[in-house]
């Protein structure tokens, strides 16, 4: 999925960096420790340390994000008829297309304006949403399958989206990759011999109620709202009854404090403060709402801090878009708390 703020391209540079500092502190081995991913996103990190630790904590406080991370960290075995149910899900004479709630506010067919996705796919997805859910009330599915089909959903809805890559808003004709037809996919995810947890909670809150070896954070860093540039993802997750509002069909969505520039500081050092976790890693970008001395300022007051930065591709939303700059630097910080 592309997805800002997205840690795939970076994943050497944070794995490297953090194996290298416990190594060197000797801290406690990776295997035996339990690591808190509190912004999860699509669980880029939170895969890659799955089979490296004792357990992994996923958090997000984004509904589409908590599916993912229930899929790609909280599953751990084989899933019982997962290829028999995929293939009733793509047949469309076993789940034949309807007119649900994405092709009422979000495909032209609908009437509302709106082109997230074409009329064919708009058409599927509910279908398949409806099918995945009319299986978990029937008990036909445990909650392991239901997290994967709609994962599956979710990523393959993704790739078919008439979005310049987030959904703040859509384009006035179908790109290329929007008029495919939607095929469902399976969210492949690694199996593991230990038990991890996945939360949907604010993460000052969650913070209150969770203790671990290594906290690593990822949250927002600018303006940009993730429940609205991702609503679509939610809506589709959550599937509930709402009233879209505007041109681009936002739903209701809670402002972060980490979106805002007079009260992330307090925010973070808030999070820091509270955090049963003797070591701590904040990924942050040179183009966020804190600076790098805000930032040290901070850590420095709770521990010993290092510093670790990459210069790397900046995400694109928009392919054709130019940029003054066609890269930025991540800097990885660390505490010792």
């Amino acid at each position: 999925m592309n997805y800002i703020g997205s840690k795939f391209k970076l994943t050497s540079f944070l794995q490297k960096n953090i194996e290298t500092v416990l190594r060197e502190s000797n801290a406690k081995p990776l295997k035996d420790s339990v690591f808190c991913d509190m912004f999860a996103g699509t669980s880029v990190v939170g895969k890659l340390f799955k089979n490296k630790v004792k357990q992994v904590i996923s958090n997000d406080r984004e509904y589409y994000s908590f599916v993912l991370s229930q899929n790609y960290i909280g599953n751990n075995e084989p899933l019982e008829r997962s290829g028999e149910l995929m293939e009733i899900l793509n047949d469309s004479q076993q789940t034949p297309p309807q007119k649900g709630r994405i092709y009422t506010h979000y495909a032209l067919g609908g009437g509302s304006g709106r082109q997230y996705f074409s009329d064919e796919n708009a058409m599927k997805i509910d279908a398949i949403r409806t099918k995945i859910e009319d299986w978990k009330a029937a008990n036909c599915i445990k909650d392991n399958g239901y997290y994967f089909l709609l994962a599956s959903l979710l990523e393959s809805a993704d790739k078919v989206a008439n979005t310049a890559s987030v959904y703040g808003a859509f384009l006035k004709t179908l790109k290329k990759s929007a008029t495919k037809p939607i095929v469902l996919e399976p969210a492949f995810f690694e199996y593991s011999k230990n038990q991890h947890v996945v939360f949907n909670e604010d993460s000052n809150q969650l913070i209150q109620e969770v203790e671990g070896d290594i906290l690593y954070l990822d949250p927002p860093y600018n303006a940009r709202e993730y429940g609205a540039n991702y609503h679509i993802l939610n809506t589709i997750a959550l599937y509930d009854d709402f009233t879209p509002r505007g041109k681009t069909g936002l739903r209701e969505y809670e402002k972060s404090n980490w979106c805002k520039k007079a009260k992330v500081a307090n925010e973070l050092e808030t999070l820091i403060r509270n955090a049963n976790f003797e070591w701590i890693f904040l990924s942050y970008n040179n183009e966020g709402l804190l600076g790098l001395e805000q930032i040290r300022a901070i850590f420095e007051r709770y521990g010993i801090y290092q510093l670790k930065s990459q210069k790397y591709q900046r995400f694109k939303a928009d392919s054709n878009r130019t940029h003054k700059q066609d890269s930025t630097i991540e800097y990885l910080h660390i505490l010792h708390k």
